[in-house]
């Protein structure tokens, strides 16, 4: 693969699709947090809108933060349903979750396994009933993900833009231990992925700010979402 069609090929895919295959757990078939998975997806569906300017955030005062639409209805059809939801009149963020989270994740999981990423497998439990079995498929691209994340969460490297959106998504989601045998978990870690939720990424890139501020304000709608569901 060239270095043009891998930046293209990176650029297609939503960072809610990164958020899932990290998500995913390679040495048992399930991926981590299902109960609450759909505020998980729908909070990465606002963050792929926000990095391409198709939302924005508006102080209502005692009304809280609320999402609006901005630029053009987008072309990819798991992003649509979400912005439509927000054309229609401003939310409040914890509302476009519940809206737009619960039919992300067989649409997600369909891309996944379409682009080789995972592998979707029929299989027969005690000989005769069909069970589906995911597995990792053979792309690397998980692996890619992890090593990316792994860099700066324990090595201290500099994110860019996506992988620190994608560290903010999975931290603010619970999901960060669950990865421990791939990347190490300490207080050090959590220090570091707390700040990137809190959109200290470090970054000089204008269009990362737009992204920085939705993303902090997206995980701690996550954060309480799921504080709330546990109740």
């Amino acid at each position: 693969m060239t270095e043009e069609t891998a930046i293209s090929e990176q650029a297609s895919r939503l960072i809610a699709e990164d958020v899932l295959l990290v998500l995913f757990q390679p040495s048992s078939g399930t991926i981590a947090g299902e109960t609450t998975l759909f505020y998980v997806l729908g909070s990465a569906v606002l963050t792929d809108l926000a990095q391409q300017g198709r939302v924005q955030i508006q102080d209502a005062g005692l009304r809280g933060t609320l999402i609006s639409a901005a630029g053009d209805r987008p072309g990819d059809e798991l992003l649509r349903s979400a912005w439509d939801y927000v054309a229609d009149k401003p939310r409040g963020v914890q509302t476009v979750l519940a809206a737009s989270g619960p039919t992300l994740r067989g649409r997600l999981l369909g891309r996944l396994v379409a682009r080789g990423d995972l592998d979707r497998q029929q299989k027969k439990v005690l000989g005769f009933i069909p069970s589906t079995e995911l597995r990792e498929g053979r792309t690397g691209h998980r692996a890619e993900l992890i090593a990316a994340m792994r860099a700066v969460l324990v090595d201290g490297a500099a994110p860019s833009e996506r992988i620190a959106a994608i560290i903010s998504l999975v931290s603010a989601s619970g999901g960060l231990p669950v990865l421990d045998r791939e990347i190490p978990w300490s207080s050090n870690t959590a220090t570091r992925a707390k700040a990137l939720e809190q959109g200290d990424w470090a970054a000089d890139a204008a269009a990362a700010a737009v992204t920085r501020t939705m993303t902090a304000v997206v995980a701690n709608a996550l954060v309480a979402a799921l504080v709330a569901s546990n109740r």
